[in-house]
């Protein structure tokens, strides 16, 4: 899991127009909208119509969007990164028995731009890496690991020796990661322009992808992870609303 430079920082990066309607869109069900209506819908995040059209252009012969008779909807690339943000919303979980998952990895020959690939989808998976080639976490998420793995690693189910609370601590740099939620927290309860608070929801999503979900018996005391998922439910739920206010006969961005 990636950490801030330093614990307590919050990185907000400023919303491009294709941000703010990847923002609205990947949260919308159906993630599609038209033309008209997205207008409506990016006017008080400070997205003029010209720099709308523009952005939708670009996103279209990306790929990003897709043009349908009803308007514009997310493409099929992105509609993977609107599953990681719900899977990082909504974790399933189920009671922890003290095992831990296990991958080795064995596969061999593998250039550099693949081994990182490798790393950024373990790392995807909430694992953490104990040492070069293992990777592990307990085996709390209700989810079956893609069987493609199995091509480059082997695994297993373990009970490491290490008391689990130091070895969870080692793995995950928990208490930077819960300053910088608490920070974020803060910074939102300030914020009252709509584009700043749709920026700084934007980097809780972010951070919400490195929680590890780990076991409550092995987190910090007043681990921020429920808050801060309760705070952006929220605010998708307000973005909803705002939606439909706009939008006639729309249904908006969807709750949560």
């Amino acid at each position: 899991m990636s950490s801030p430079a330093r614990p307590g920082a919050v990185e907000l990066r400023p919303l491009s127009a294709r941000s703010v309607v990847l923002s609205l869109l990947l949260g919308a069900d159906p993630p599609e909208m038209a033309a008209k209506d997205l207008a409506r819908v990016v006017a008080p995040f400070g997205v003029a119509g010209s720099t709308l059209r523009a952005a939708l252009s670009r996103m279209a012969a990306a790929g990003d969007l897709r043009r349908t008779a009803a308007g514009y909807r997310i493409g099929e690339r992105l509609l993977e990164r609107r599953r990681r943000q719900d899977e990082a919303v909504r974790p399933r979980t189920r009671a922890w028995d003290g095992d831990w998952e296990m991958l080795v990895v064995t596969a061999t020959g593998r250039g550099p731009a693949e081994r990182a690939e490798l790393r950024t989808r373990l790392t995807g998976l909430r694992l953490a890496e104990l040492r070069e080639g293992v990777w592990l976490r307990p085996a709390n998420l209700a989810r079956e690991l893609p069987g493609e793995l199995d091509q480059v690693a082997d695994r297993y189910v373990s009970r490491p020796a290490r008391p689990p609370r130091e070895l969870a601590a080692t793995l995950w740099p928990l208490d930077a990661w819960a300053a910088t939620a608490q920070a974020l927290l803060a910074h939102v309860e300030r914020a009252d322009r709509p584009a700043d608070r749709l920026t700084a929801y934007a980097a809780i999503v972010r951070h919400l992808l490195g929680d590890p979900v780990l076991p409550d018996a092995l987190l910090p005391a007043d681990w921020p992870g429920a808050a801060l998922r309760t705070a952006y439910a929220d605010y998708r739920r307000e973005l909803a609303d705002q939606a439909h206010a706009r939008v006639p006969g729309g249904d908006g961005p969807r709750e949560s």
